[in-house]
């Protein structure tokens, strides 16, 4: 449509002294994370002003920027104060306009990663000993809603006018795009009748209303709010088990060198083959000696290989989401000494309870379930000179396909660790090795008792890889593996590959994603939606929206 405006290529590292959407204060052991968009800071500003605290994507990078250095930069702080600067106004949601205005690539992609966000959000409450207060002021509408939903309670100021809703439904003709609906009733355990009526009001609802719908956990009169979450946030920090001071790791720039198409950190390299449409994604294992103990990794701050290598990978799957949408496959590979990763495994494990190496081991499971919900393909090609070995074997695991090069005159091994037992879990509660014998789970122990590295031959026995072709039929293999998927049509491998990958148990993750990835891919492509007349084009324009009435 000449109506949809070209995507900036996007960058996910800032820091908090270029935040121009947030302003994050301490006190003690509460933080608060206040929101103050600038509405003349989009990242598309001659596009649409985000008014009334609406937010882009550039909005929800500043606040996944800041979640992450709460968890490593500020040991202390036990919980987070989620508010509004703005008076009388919580947050009025994605921006429309934004919106409308994007192609729907970068629309899904938009909902994946604030979907994210606010997932790592409850990953924190969950893993990390911090939990999350909403503090409403005013207007909460659509994914502000949905922010505060992410939160661990909801205070809400009852001053006649302040309400909660998600609106989607009769104002554009779309959902909830970051699992708000999916909240309400899995999470907060609303009615589903409650539910239904409440996403059907353009004006949502306040007061007495919203707490005995469980929509919020309480409402407090303007003169009694600010002292009733002050009060709660500090009960709320004395449940934490985090140290009572730092201190901790800060976060440095990443920096990489992009010289055409390839991005080079210092272990993560992309190279991007456009005719091909394929991208060789390779993380090499760490070559100096790592810390063993807590007190090394403090002093190793943002430069520990668990930490900056996984940092890169997770920076280098976003860049890929966004700025690169016809790379549709994605070559891995892992180089270097699989030992040293095997010797980084072990430190993690004898100190897991610590809440640095917590924190680094949580930063490992979110990128490798960044890895798991990416719409791209995964082939891991395992050859000679290859670290696939504990939680570098991960991304074996979470390859769509696994390639190992059986060549009887060059060794090639891969080998599993006990982090591959629990330390890293999927979106459906389980782990890799579990969802990938799910009907066989005698494997997974057998796996995992193994002692020792396996070699090709016995890797495929062990049901580890895919293939293992000799050297003489690998490159025909692999090529014409290679060749056949980029063959396929993307949205069908899109819907494929998301199908396949979380055997097993459906949890609230799992149903957020696979309701984004089916019903809102669809929805944001009917004209219903997006048509010259379509409700989330005419939004704040003249006249109505016009609906094609079918069931489909």
């Amino acid at each position: 449509m000449d109506h949809v405006a070209p995507s900036p290529s996007v960058s996910f590292e800032t820091s908090p002294d270029r935040y121009r959407h947030w302003k994050l204060t301490f006190d003690g052991p509460v933080a608060t994370l206040a929101m103050d968009v600038d509405e003349d800071a989009g990242l598309r500003p001659d596009d649409y002003k985000l008014k009334l605290n609406s937010y882009d994507l550039g909005v929800d990078i500043e606040l996944a920027d800041a979640l992450q250095r709460l968890r490593f930069e500020h040991p202390e702080v036990h919980t987070v104060l989620l508010t509004s600067l703005k008076p009388r106004i919580f947050c009025a949601g994605a921006n429309i306009f934004m919106l409308g205005t994007s192609g729907h690539g970068f629309k899904v992609n938009f909902c994946k990663f604030t979907n994210e966000t606010r997932l790592g959000m409850e990953d924190m409450s969950a893993n990390s000993g911090i939990k999350f207060l909403a503090a409403i002021n005013g207007i909460c509408a659509g994914g502000g809603y949905e922010l505060a939903l992410a939160c661990d309670e909801i205070y809400l100021v009852d001053d006649g006018s302040a309400a909660v809703s998600l609106p989607e439904t009769p104002l554009l003709g779309v959902l909830p795009g970051t699992g708000g609906l999916t909240r309400v009733v899995d999470k907060r355990k609303v009615r589903r009748d409650l539910a239904d009526h409440f996403s059907t009001l353009t004006e949502g609802l306040r007061g007495k209303r919203a707490v005995e719908g469980r929509f919020v956990d309480a409402v407090c009169p303007t003169s009694q709010f600010k002292e009733a979450v002050e009060k709660r946030v500090q009960e709320l920090a004395a449940m934490s088990d985090r140290p009572a001071s730092g201190p901790g790791v800060t976060f440095g720039p990443l920096e990489p060198v992009i010289d055409g198409d390839t991005i080079r950190y210092k272990y993560v390299t992309g190279e991007i083959d456009r005719a091909k449409r394929l991208c060789a994604l390779t993380i090499s294992a760490p070559e100096a000696p790592q810390p063993t103990t807590p007190e090394a990794f403090l002093a190793a701050g943002d430069q520990s290989w668990a930490i900056r290598a996984f940092r890169e990978l997770d920076d280098a799957l976003l860049r890929m989401r966004l700025n690169e949408p016809e790379i549709g496959t994605v070559l891995l590979r892992a180089t270097g000494d699989p030992q040293a990763v095997l010797d980084v495994d072990a430190a993690l494990l004898a100190h897991k309870g610590h809440w640095l190496v917590r924190e680094i081991t949580g930063l490992i499971r979110r990128t490798l379930k960044r890895v798991d919900l990416t719409a791209k393909t995964f082939f891991a090609l395992v050859e000679p000179g290859n670290a696939f070995a504990g939680t570098l074997f991960e991304l074996v695991l979470a390859a769509d396909r696994a390639y190992m090069l059986d060549d009887p005159d060059t060794p090639n091994h891969v080998q599993l660790s006990a982090v591959s037992g629990g330390l890293y879990p999927m979106s459906n509660g389980l782990t890799r090795l579990e969802t990938r014998f799910l009907g066989e789970p005698e494997s997974v122990g057998k796996a995992l008792a193994h002692e020792g590295p396996f070699d090709a031959a016995g890797a495929l026995e062990a049901g580890l890889v895919f293939s293992s072709p000799d050297d003489i039929d690998w490159d025909d293999e692999v090529r014409m593996a290679i060749e056949e998927r980029v063959s396929f049509s993307p949205d069908a491998l899109t819907g494929m590959e998301a199908n396949l990958r979380f055997a097993g148990p459906e949890t609230m993750e799992t149903k957020i994603f696979g309701r984004l990835t089916a019903w809102q891919n669809w929805i944001f492509q009917r004209p219903n939606a997006v048509g010259e007349r379509g409700a989330l084009m005419v939004y704040g324009r003249e006249g109505r929206p016009s609906f094609d009435w079918k069931r489909t």
